[in-house]
């Protein structure tokens, strides 16, 4: 949503402003929260190279019913195609 150039603090703003979950395939979001220590906006970041729709879409959906309640209470969520994992917001590193 928005403009595709914008920077990730822009897009993390935004996210958390209007109460949406970034989805991404960029690892800079995870750091991005963990530097900040944010409670929000969750993240879902896919970690593999094979980004289509057809390939991502049940593990994808399955980690959306997994999590559901995690997501909404801030969380950066990290999917490949043999797990999911959860990390509860804020990252205090």
């Amino acid at each position: 949503m928005g403009d595709p150039t914008a920077i990730d603090q822009i897009i993390m703003a935004w996210a958390n402003t209007n109460g949406y979950i970034v989805f991404t395939h960029d690892l800079d979001f995870g750091i991005l929260l963990a530097t900040t220590q944010a409670n929000s906006p969750s993240v879902i970041q896919v970690r593999t190279q094979d980004i289509l729709p057809t390939t991502l879409e049940n593990i994808v959906i399955q980690a959306l019913r997994q999590f559901e309640s995690e997501l909404d209470c801030g969380a950066l969520i990290t999917i490949d195609p043999s797990r999911s994992r959860i990390r509860m917001l804020p990252i205090i590193t």
